[in-house]
C-alpha cells in the first residue's frame, strides 16, 4: 500500500462514522473486456473486504449473448470470500458475502418479485391483504440493501436494484474501471464516512 493509500485508510480508522457494511459496484460489460478488468475486481473484493460483510457487483450488459460467458467467467475468478452469482433469468436467492448480478436489471428483479407473490396468492398460500415491503424483500434475488454503491466511469445509474438502494448513499467516480485503483475505493468509503445519511428524510 501506498502512502497516499495508508493516510486514506488511516483518515477512515480515525474517523467517527462507521465504514460501510455493504458496498456494491456497478460496472459495465464492455469495463471487463479491458486487460486487466479481473484482475482489478479481484483486488477490489480485497480491498471491500477489510471494511464491509457484503459486497455486491452488478455488471450491466447491452448484449444478451455476452451473460453466458461472463457468467462463466466469474463464476471461477478468485475471491477472498464465497460468491453467488445470477443472470438476467435467475430467481433463486444470493445469499452469498459477494454477490454478482449479470445484466439482470432492478425492474426485471421486482416483477419477478411480484410474480412471486401473485403465484402464492393464487395457490392459496398468502392473502393479499397481507403483503407488505418485507413479503416483496423476501423475494428479491439480492435481498439486502447496499450502504454504499459506487459508479466508475459516468454519473448515471442503470437498471440496477432500484429497490434496494433507495436509501443508499452514490459515489460517482469519473475514474474509468481500467484505471480504478484502492485510493479510488478508499476515497468512496471516506466520502461515505463524511457523509450525514438522512434515510430519504
Amino acid at each position: 500500500m501506498g502512502l497516499y493509500e495508508r493516510y486514506l485508510a488511516l483518515r477512515i480508522r480515525r474517523h467517527e462514522a462507521d465504514p460501510p457494511d455493504h458496498v456494491a459496484l456497478v460496472i459495465t460489460e464492455r469495463d471487463l473486456l479491458e486487460q486487466g478488468a479481473y484482475e482489478t475486481l479481484t483486488r477490489f473484493f480485497e480491498w471491500a473486504v477489510e471494511y464491509a460483510s457484503q459486497i455486491t457487483v452488478y455488471v450491466s450488459v447491452l448484449d444478451a449473448a455476452a451473460v453466458p460467458p461472463l457468467q462463466r467467467e466469474l463464476e471461477t475468478i478468485d475471491a477472498p470470500r464465497p460468491i453467488a452469482v445470477r443472470g438476467p433469468e435467475d430467481r433463486a436467492r444470493a445469499d452469498a458475502p459477494i454477490r454478482i448480478g449479470i445484466g439482470l436489471g432492478g425492474k426485471h428483479e421486482f416483477t419477478s418479485a411480484v410474480q412471486t407473490l401473485a403465484e402464492r396468492v393464487d395457490a392459496g398460500e398468502l392473502d393479499p391483504d397481507e403483503i407488505d415491503d418485507e413479503h416483496v424483500e423476501e423475494h428479491l434475488v439480492f435481498p439486502s440493501e447496499p450502504d454504499l454503491v459506487i459508479k466508475t466511469g459516468a454519473e448515471r445509474l442503470s437498471d440496477f436494484m432500484i429497490w434496494q438502494s433507495v436509501y443508499s448513499e452514490l459515489y460517482f467516480t469519473d475514474v474509468n474501471w481500467r484505471d480504478f485503483r484502492k485510493r479510488d475505493f478508499l476515497r468512496a468509503v471516506r466520502e461515505y464516512c463524511n457523509r450525514s445519511r438522512r434515510y430519504g428524510r
